[in-house]
């Protein structure tokens, strides 16, 4: 019974996929129109991304910094030890703000995003990315694990992950499993990120 409900439905990675592949898709739309750009109007996409994200968060972040000074004001004249409490939850809880609203934009520009990486990789080392290596980068994005055999491109793939969550500015790490793949890795893939501004 499971087997016939899932050809049916699909498996939880069939429907993930199902959600991804229209975004692939409009990624390639955005192709024809960064081949017109030179090396700083793709790097100039940076500066764009990084402004929706800011103009995203604006007001919020203006808020956020009213309520640090206040608890910098705080720690220098402590009060109340239950006022100190609530600005902190109240921090905490406009940065969570903050970030959902951050990562809001990136899903909406992740399609742009990815076709940006797809161009600068294709220019600066002369890799493109195949659509199944942007499925894998927005894997990533989302939280979850994209597995891939030896030679299909893992390194290519993070690419697109990287270089949308290094957007906001809140920086990236991606792990290896040694220091000759991270050392490669760094040299491999680094004129991508220095084509893009990062």
């Amino acid at each position: 019974m499971l087997n016939f409900i899932q050809k049916i439905v699909g498996s939880k990675n069939d429907r993930v996929l199902k959600r991804i592949r229209p975004l692939v898709a409009k990624a390639a739309t955005f192709e024809e129109e960064l081949l017109a750009l030179d090396d700083d109007g793709l790097r100039g996409k940076t500066a764009d991304f990084r402004a929706r994200i800011a103009a995203a968060t604006e007001k919020m972040r203006a808020e956020l910094d009213e309520l640090r000074r206040a608890q910098d004001a705080e720690a220098a004249e402590p009060t109340e030890a239950g006022d100190d409490r609530d600005l902190r939850e109240e921090i905490d809880a406009l940065d969570k703000a903050i970030r959902a609203a951050e990562n809001d934009v990136l899903d909406e520009i992740l399609p742009e995003a990815f076709a940006v990486v797809r161009e600068a990789a294709r220019r600066a080392i002369g890799l493109r990315h195949y659509d199944v290596q942007l499925i894998g980068g927005a894997v990533l994005h989302q939280g979850r694990i994209a597995e891939m055999k030896t030679g299909e491109g893992k390194t290519l793939v993070a690419t697109g992950g990287v270089y949308l969550n290094a957007l906001t500015g809140r920086g990236v790490h991606v792990i290896t499993v040694n220091d000759y793949l991270a050392r490669r890795d760094v040299q491999w893939m680094g004129p991508v990120y220095h084509l893009l501004g990062l």
